[in-house]
């Protein structure tokens, strides 16, 4: 389903009181299995199967390193959105082992340039690793946290996450970011989860459900809010029903709150 969206004014909220030490523990721990074991039971899917699933194209898919394509743990497609053009600058919030990054790379192509952003450091090995190997040469992964990419004001085209800013506990920070670092004109091109009620605190207060991408997620409404309080228009939000959870836990919060996987696009003034 592709929405296109009207402008609201309602005011994000603030996040929940998660120990964001203990969060940032939990996180690093879990894409550190994504990355080393991607064949481990986690709360969600993961792989070429899935990626083919949510809507990337199996004949790119074919063109990056296939052990990119392994860990990947994104929630939607969201490229055609961003709809990357050859020279420009990409940045990717959350970069993983690689796999959009390095798709990006392949639409920027050799005058273009792709900036990855990870806090797990096995990720940012692996990552760099395949690409090396892959012979990219348009692409690199930074050391940092989405809530303070170390790039200059203006200095990106495009900004780029998959279901990432869920897991951040100050949301408003990221999108202020995100925004910083696009030129005027710039774009935001992101699949994440959501919910359609509020969590309630047993759920948003506990550390190990945000690793898992449904503690942390947003009231969708709230969500849009972050963007737009940030100095973005929201152009186009849909849904991705085809995504879905595999335990036991996260199905049952997934009908009890309606979380869900969205995939939008934003622009800056």
């Amino acid at each position: 389903m592709t929405i296109t969206a009207a402008s609201t004014s309602r005011a994000p909220s603030t996040s929940p009181a998660v120990d964001r030490r203990e969060l940032e523990a939990r996180v690093k721990a879990m894409y550190r299995e994504v990355a080393e074991t991607p064949e481990g039971d986690f709360h969600f899917e993961m792989g070429r199967a899935l990626a083919e699933r949510l809507g990337y194209e199996p004949n790119a898919l074919d063109r990056i390193p296939a052990a990119a394509i392994d860990s990947f743990a994104g929630v939607g497609h969201f490229l055609d959105l961003a709809e990357l053009l050859p020279g420009e600058t990409v940045l990717d919030l959350g970069s993983g082992s690689g796999m959009d990054s390095l798709l990006a790379a392949l639409a920027v192509e050799p005058e273009g340039r792709v900036l990855g952003l990870d806090m797990t450091e096995a990720q940012r090995e692996k990552a760099s690793g395949l690409a090396a190997e892959a012979g990219f040469t348009n692409v690199e992964f930074h050391a940092g946290y989405i809530e303070s990419p170390p790039f200059a004001d203006g200095s990106v085209d495009v900004v780029i996450s998959n279901g990432v800013i869920n897991l951040s506990a100050d949301k408003p920070r990221v999108f202020a970011e995100a925004a910083r670092v696009l030129r005027p004109g710039g774009r935001l091109a992101l699949a994440d989860i959501v919910t359609e009620a509020p969590l309630p605190e047993k759920v948003s207060c506990n550390a190990t459900l945000w690793a898992a991408c449904i503690g942390g997620a947003s009231q969708q409404d709230d969500y849009r809010a972050a963007i737009e309080a940030a100095g973005l228009t929201v152009r186009i939000v849909r849904e991705h029903p085809e995504y879905r959870f595999l335990t036991e836990s996260a199905r049952g919060a997934s009908e009890t709150y309606g979380v869900k996987s969205i995939s939008l696009l934003a622009i800056k003034a």
